[in-house]
């Protein structure tokens, strides 16, 4: 059968599950806009240009990179105090135990926070809720610089918890509007990277800053770099916000589906539009003719607050609907399997200290902050493969499959941190059991989970994203509710475990768990497909954007 019958035989009968869509032009003749390698660009960019997806590339890339360092510094902020435990036992007369039960307080008020801020940041503009995040990043380094027992760091940490809140919702969210589905898990994992990032050099700086000066000044220079992030969040930030066709997703996979069925009738002719190339590298800010907007003006792009492209919804509906996709197994899973990355991060943050500042070890609190260059060295390796390595597999199996991308395509490389996950938390634990050399627990150990964590964390992310494209932002906050709340718990739970069955019994136990759970993506892989057939009239019935609306409010 040649490879024009096959098409045809799958567009005329193929009946496409949530999720499934055509991402690559195989002959060239569809009149839709593309990017290079006649990939098609999902979603669609509008005429209206204030689309986001219309800036031009340059613009497009300077704003994810302030998000960038946003996320990282309010990751830093919540996790830099590693290297100061052994000290903060003495200085303020309390146990390993009470800075554990801290640091569950910053998941809760992230978990917490994340359900609030989403709405808001609909309602009001992300740029709004980024720059109040920044108020509070401020006013809680300002509240943890006077600590002067347990009860001010519990404090600190839950301010600090609320203020990174948006890091865990409205970031992916805005990435989500500034790239195209080939793009986006390139975007996911350096956002992931900023997260791993800021929890890693945190306590690194933070060594250095308490061997010279004083752990307070940790806070200080905090401070000193919000205040100017604060200026540019007002003043140069823009919206990314925009509300595009509740149906455009289901338009334009009717429409492709049609053109290729009249190019293997004969009913038109195999000819590319001049339309059909859309460059993204090329500025498409200015005004043009086919324009239904005009474009803001630059205080209209920086007021205060932005409702112009504001969700219409109650802000009551806009909190309740992510809990109603627990329902949904893709979105669960994701959410499941980024949670227990935070196993292996806990792991490391309350761990480090005791272990690295004893026998046989003896670190200085600059050295034990150094030991979390392992975790950042195999995060940033993570990220490319979890990013554009992954993105890259996911368009080679679309070619492979007639163009029709699938998102358990990119299942399949969830094989490699599988594997390295389990083996980091091996050699990181059993290393310094036994008290190997410490390149074994941090290089091999550190290094391998942190390659785990980013590149797990951005294909989980982009798989539930990919599987309900409507239901994006809805699916983020509940999969980072998720996450947040297992880091809570076994944030809770570290201490006690590790003293009650020692660290050899808690190694073996969290190297099951890794192995089951991250293993259980070949059941999803396999399952996936079904499971989103399955939910299709569920999909349908939540994507409604009224579904949820307790209060009906007359118009």
């Amino acid at each position: 059968m040649s490879d024009e019958e096959k098409q045809q035989v799958i567009h005329d009968d193929y009946n496409f599950p949530p999720g499934t869509v055509h991402l690559v032009d195989m002959h060239g003749t569809l009149n839709v806009k593309k990017g290079d390698g006649n990939i098609i660009l999902h979603p669609q960019p509008t005429s209206n240009v204030n689309d986001p997806l219309r800036w031009s590339k340059k613009k497009r890339s300077l704003q994810f990179a302030f998000l960038w360092f946003w996320a990282f510094m309010l990751a830093l902020t919540l996790s830099f105090m590693g290297p100061f435990f052994a000290d903060w036992v003495i200085e303020f007369n309390t146990s390993y135990n009470e800075l554990g039960v801290a640091v569950a307080l910053g998941f809760l008020g992230l978990g917490v926070g994340i359900c609030f801020i989403q709405p808001t940041g609909l309602k009001l503009g992300k740029v709004f809720v980024y720059n109040m995040g920044t108020v509070l990043a401020i006013v809680s380094c300002a509240m943890g610089s006077q600590s002067k027992n347990i009860g001010y760091f519990h404090a600190f940490r839950i301010l600090a918890g609320l203020a990174a809140s948006p890091v865990d919702t409205l970031v992916e969210i805005s990435a989500n509007d500034l790239f195209f589905q080939h793009e986006r898990s390139t975007a996911f994992s350096s956002l992931i990277l900023a997260l791993y990032g800021g929890t890693d050099l945190g306590p690194v700086a933070a060594g250095y800053i308490g061997e010279s000066m004083h752990w307070s000044w940790c806070y200080y220079i905090q401070i000193i770099i919000y205040i100017p992030m604060l200026i540019l969040g007002f003043f140069w930030m823009e919206e990314t916000t925009f509300r595009r066709s509740e149906n455009e997703e289901e338009e334009l996979e009717e429409e492709i589906l049609a053109q290729i069925k009249s190019h293997e009738t004969g009913q038109i002719a195999d000819i590319v539009s001049s339309e059909q190339k859309y460059n993204i590298d090329v500025v498409v800010d200015a005004k043009s003719d086919d324009d239904d907007q005009v474009k803001w003006t630059y205080w209209q792009r920086h007021k205060l607050y932005h409702t112009a492209q504001n969700d219409t919804r109650s802000w009551l509906c806009i909190f309740l609907r992510p809990f109603y996709l627990v329902t949904f197994p893709a979105v669960v899973w994701s959410g499941m399997i980024y949670g227990f990355q935070m196993f292996w991060l806990s792991l490391v943050i309350n761990t480090q200290s005791a272990i690295y500042s004893a026998e046989p070890y003896n670190f200085t609190v600059n050295n034990v902050g150094l030991t979390t260059m392992g975790l950042f060295i195999g995060n940033v390796i993570g990220m490319f493969y979890g990013g554009q390595f992954v993105d890259w597999f996911a368009i080679k199996m679309a070619e492979r499959n007639n163009g029709i991308l699938e998102p358990e395509h990119r299942l399949h490389t969830m094989l490699i941190p599988t594997i390295l996950n389990a083996a980091g938390i091996l050699a990181y634990g059993l290393g310094s059991y036994y008290g190997k050399h410490w390149a074994i627990s941090v290089v091999a150990g550190q290094g391998l989970m942190g390659f785990a964590m980013s590149s797990s964390g951005a294909i989980c992310l982009v798989y539930a994203v990919e599987c309900y494209e409507k239901l994006a932002s809805e699916s983020l906050v509940l999969i980072l509710f998720i996450r947040n709340m297992i880091g809570m718990g076994f944030s809770f739970a570290i201490s006690p475990w590790i003293a009650a069955e020692g660290l050899l019994k808690t190694t073996y136990a969290m190297f099951a768990i890794s192995v089951i759970v991250n293993g259980s993506y070949i059941f999803m892989t396999w399952k996936g497909k079904a499971i989103r057939r399955w939910s299709r009239a569920r999909y349908e019935r939540i994507s409604v954007p009224s579904y949820g609306e307790i209060f009906k409010r007359n118009k």
